[in-house]
């Protein structure tokens, strides 16, 4: 399968190297620039855009022409109270610089709602609400920032908003995206000084990492031409492509150093290397590659994102462990090990004992007792994520230092909840039936959970505009279920909600309901890449019960922190009550793709000592023997890679920072350590079956073959 590349990267490696070298250049280019073009609009990332919410809040906004809802929210404090004649005049000047700019429809203050409990006042009444209509057809962000600018120097006043939100998590996520950096790769570099053994070696995935996230820069810049990328999809190919690179040269290099061992460096040691490694690298990447692309089943720019983002890293950093990785080797050759103290340069790996393969063993003489106790407490870690709380993207993922933070928390805490994120109920009614539009929205103002409804208006030939502002928030329960109870309740006309809350509702259905077909996908792909690999249709199966364990112990560990807001002040973050709706699912295909990453590394080596003639119990023990250093340094590596995220400023790119750190960990340890051999001793040569055709079509094929 690997020969042609093999054949080539032998014969020519420094013309490899020469094409790889102008690729990195191209790369650089016009890859880079990528992080400018990006969307940043986490109104949009998240939404389906054919829903009924989307569609319906389009159709109102054009219709109206202007948003629904305050794009922008300005808070004006006073010395005194706003009601006095200092804070009206204060209020009234800023809001005539408001409206002064071109992109503003129109603004909601306390100057145009005299009302003694008015909503634009705070409880205290010392700071008023300016709200701000963006109009229809006008740059939400381009607004925000030249209103920002002009209320820079007066006194008193802060701007948030989405429209101002928007472009803060897109800073914040570059800055942080920096900060990652810095941080990752001296770490990096340091832990891989020891485990590659050698200053050149320890470069070596830093290249194949370099290469692999400039390469998937400019992949996500030509998809961006066709579709419109999250910005978001940045974080993963930096971190995903730094794991994936550090992983793969791992294997390859120190297979490599074994056929050293025998022949010394050259085009054999490096032909054998591709022939076992390099499958083992095909492999993986593909399951990988897989596991990103069941996301694409979902419509959410976010999630498909990440399926581009994290397909083309895994697929990447594949094609440059396999081309440029090999084509170096060939010509450094024994420099390889250059700058390297002569204790830590290679030595033979002692296959039978060794710590890898005495633990091996001391778990296959009680298989039954060590498999349950590991899989209790792998269901255990797990049991938080059956009460897991689901939230949505707004201002209050951002840091608490940024002042769209800060207006979001001060319209949390300081005024009545609701009117900045109104629902929007578009009931469809002829002219004539006025009468019996007011009268239902005097019973909708009657409901529990509603705070205020504004009048009926007349917006299109049969379209009428109910705002129905909610007592409480709009992620919290009360506000989601009037939602469904506004759109199955009896009403004059068809009724079609729209709004924040409304968004995350059918957010949260279209989820649900696509959710069995991506699961479909990755759990199909995984077992036929497997079963490819193994000839075996038991392994397959066991690997994915065992991922689905290990996964879900990270998943109860995201809980047990980010939900119940437990380490705020050793990750400095502030707990929203739950986890972003999108991260269990992005978490899941990473996670499980990396899971199954190490799995592919094990079996290949298990399966090579098998057909070598060892016993099944042997041949588990020679396998996590001879990988037992490789893996557990990959999925150091990778943790410092990926769990540098941990330290973003953005909440729910945190959540995944941690939780991928934690399910690597835990894959690498309790399931490869244990839970593996003891239920490959219990099943025995089981782990080898496949019904009579598909071995038949494995042989036929010579699927297997390496």
């Amino acid at each position: 399968m690997l020969a042609p590349i093999a054949r080539l990267v032998t014969a020519h490696p420094r013309r490899v190297l020469v094409v790889t070298v102008a690729l990195l250049a191209l790369a650089v280019g016009l890859g880079v620039p990528v992080t400018t073009k990006l969307s940043v609009d986490p109104d949009l990332d998240f939404v389906d855009p054919q829903s009924e919410s989307n569609v319906t809040g389009d159709e109102l906004r054009k219709a109206v022409g202007h948003g629904l809802s305050p794009g922008i929210v300005v808070l004006v404090r006073s010395d005194g109270p706003v009601r006095s004649d200092a804070g009206r005049a204060r209020l009234r000047r800023v809001v005539e610089r408001v409206e002064s700019d071109p992109g503003v429809a129109r603004t909601r203050s306390a100057l145009s709602d005299p009302r003694p409990a008015s909503p634009f006042v705070s409880r205290d009444g010392s700071t008023g609400l300016v709200a701000v209509f963006v109009r229809a057809g006008a740059d939400g962000e381009e607004t925000g920032l030249r209103i920002d600018e002009a209320l820079e120097n007066v006194p008193g006043t802060q701007v948030g908003g989405l429209a101002v939100a928007g472009p803060a998590v897109g800073d914040q996520v570059s800055e942080d995206l920096a900060k990652a950096e810095m941080l990752a790769f001296p770490l990096l570099f340091g832990v891989a000084l020891v485990v590659f053994r050698g200053a050149i070696a320890a470069l070596l995935p830093l290249f194949v990492g370099l290469l692999t996230i400039m390469t998937t820069f400019l992949g996500l810049r030509l998809f961006n031409e066709v579709t419109s990328l999250s910005i978001f999809a940045l974080n993963l190919a930096i971190g995903l492509g730094l794991g994936l690179a550090i992983d793969y040269s791992l294997f390859v290099l120190s297979r490599y150093r074994e056929e050293m061992e025998r022949d010394g460096p050259g085009r054999e040691a490096l032909l054998r290397t591709l022939r076992t490694a390099g499958r083992t690298v095909v492999f993986s990447a593909l399951t990988v590659a897989a596991a990103m692309l069941s996301l694409l089943v979902f419509p959410q720019r976010f999630l498909y994102s990440m399926a581009i983002s994290g397909s083309l890293t895994a697929l990447g950093a594949g094609l440059i462990a396999l081309t440029a990785l090999p084509a170096l080797l060939m010509v450094l050759g024994e420099r390889v090990d250059a700058f390297a103290p002569r204790r830590w340069r290679h030595r033979a790996v002692a296959t039978q004992s060794g710590f890898w393969y005495r633990l091996s063993h001391a778990v296959m003489r009680r298989p039954v007792l060590v498999a349950v106790t590991t899989a209790a407490m792998l269901i255990a870690a797990g049991t938080p994520f059956l009460r897991i709380e689901f939230t949505g993207v707004d201002a209050s993922v951002l840091p608490a230092s940024s002042e769209p933070k800060q207006v979001d928390s001060a319209l949390r805490n300081d005024f009545p909840p609701g009117r900045a994120s109104p629902l929007h109920v578009a009931v469809t009614a002829p002219r004539g039936s006025a009468k019996q539009v007011r009268a239902y929205a005097e019973r909708l103002a009657a409901r529990a959970n509603v705070a205020e409804v504004d009048p009926p208006r007349l917006v299109g030939e049969k379209t009428w505009l109910i705002s129905v502002v909610p007592a409480v928030g709009a992620f919290e329960k009360p506000t989601l279920d009037l939602v469904g109870a506004l759109r199955s309740g009896p009403a004059p006309g068809r009724v079609r909600v729209a709004g924040t809350s409304a968004r995350f509702v059918d957010q949260r259905a279209d989820l649900a309901d696509r959710l069995p077909l991506a699961i479909g996908v990755l759990a199909l792909t995984t077992l036929v890449i497997l079963f490819v690999m193994t000839g075996s249709l038991v392994l397959p199966l066991k690997s994915l019960l065992m991922n689905v364990l290990g996964v879900s112990a990270a998943f109860g560990l995201l809980v047990f922190v980010f939900q119940d807001g437990r380490l705020e002040g050793l990750l400095d973050y502030t707990s929203q009550g739950g986890l972003e709706i999108t991260q269990p699912l992005v978490l899941f295909a990473i996670a499980f793709g990396l899971s199954t990453d190490y799995g592919v590394f094990l079996l290949t080596r298990i399966k090579e000592a098998r057909d070598a003639g060892a016993s099944n119990e042997e041949a588990v023990a020679l396998g996590i023997q001879r990988t037992g250093r490789i893996v557990t340094a990959a999925a150091l590596l990778l943790v410092v890679a990926i769990g540098a995220f941990a330290t973003s400023e953005i909440v729910f790119v945190k959540q995944i920072g941690l939780g991928i750190a934690a399910a690597v960990a835990i894959d690498a340890t309790i399931v490869r350590a244990l839970l593996v051999p003891a239920l490959m001793k219990l099943l025995g040569e089981r782990n080898w079956w496949a019904p009579r055709p598909l071995a038949r079509l494995h042989a036929r094929l010579r699927l297997g073959e390496a």
